[in-house]
């Protein structure tokens, strides 16, 4: 990986923990607030995708049209899952597996629909940051999975992680071989998100704008870092960067948003999630040779 990918994906693991944290600082209702910040990302994001399409323009097809579609409609099913997720569970066991299944399924289809080779240091990278992340899942202690909160938040970190993979496989494709634009894909995809939730949240606008109230300056901030972060790993992929490769290094968010739950959110600190976050370190250095 070249260190202008590297660079890329360890910016974006930063941005992404933090607009995970202000998600979850929002606590507010899942498809209102995701309708609220995935709109707001669409105005913010106007400007930047105008110049590109005036000044460099791109190349449409029918397969380029359909990958945008599906991403839309992948991303919405992520950032739903992941709402709700949150005012399942916490945020240490949501993210943690939501994140660690991700880029191991999505390493394991770039390897199989993508034609990716895994060298030894890469998958020993993989394996070093799921463990990590499973650590920090578990606490080290597999006891604590037999609380209902607990298995609440598992079921809903593998649904996200299903969603990861296949919105993280299509999203690469669309850039690396369809050459789409990385601005243009996410700022459709957002557009698309806002448009098919925009007659359910125009229904229910007064019940919208009681629950968004004291919640807009997350929308506003989310609806700036979410689109930033994905845009920058979806430069990354046009560099050359391998999906098996970048899925899991930006995994680096994980040990991010697991610190900022301990301090900022005041959930359950220990040794071993200390350890999970140690752990991933240690895969991402791998990942990073």
């Amino acid at each position: 990986m070249s260190a202008e990918a590297f660079t890329l994906v360890v910016i974006a693991a930063a941005l992404h923990a933090s607009w995970n944290l202000l998600s979850k600082y929002a606590a507010a209702p899942a498809g209102h607030f995701v309708f609220a910040y995935r709109l707001l990302s669409t105005l913010f994001y106007a400007p930047w995708v105008i110049y590109v399409l005036v000044a460099d323009g791109m190349q449409w097809s029918l397969a380029a049209i359909l990958f945008i579609a599906l991403s839309s409609l992948l991303h919405l099913g992520y950032c739903l899952c992941l709402q709700w997720g949150y005012h399942a569970a916490d945020l240490s066991v949501v993210y943690p597996v939501g994140r660690g299944t991700g880029p191991l399924l999505s390493s394991l289809a770039a390897f199989v629909l993508l034609g990716e080779e895994p060298s030894a240091h890469g998958v020993a990278g993989i394996l070093c940051i799921v463990g990590g992340i499973l650590l920090i899942a578990s606490g080290g202690d597999l006891r604590r999975f037999a609380t209902p909160r607990a298995w609440a938040g598992v079921r809903w970190g593998l649904l996200i992680g299903l969603f990861i993979a296949a919105y993280t496989v299509a999203d690469a494709y669309s850039v690396k071989t369809l050459h789409v634009v990385p601005v243009i894909l996410d700022w459709l995809s957002a557009f698309g998100n806002a448009l098919l939730m925009a007659p359910h949240a125009w229904i229910r606008r007064h019940t919208l704008m009681r629950d968004m109230r004291g919640k807009w300056r997350y929308a506003v901030a989310v609806g700036v870092l979410s689109p930033l972060a994905y845009i920058l790993v979806l430069y990354a992929y046009q560099l050359g960067g391998k999906v098996s490769l970048i899925a899991p290094l930006r995994e680096m968010s994980l040990m991010l948003a697991t610190v900022a739950g301990f301090f900022l959110l005041k959930e359950k600190i220990s040794f071993a999630r200390l350890a999970g976050c140690a752990i991933i370190v240690a895969g991402v250095i791998l990942l990073s040779v």
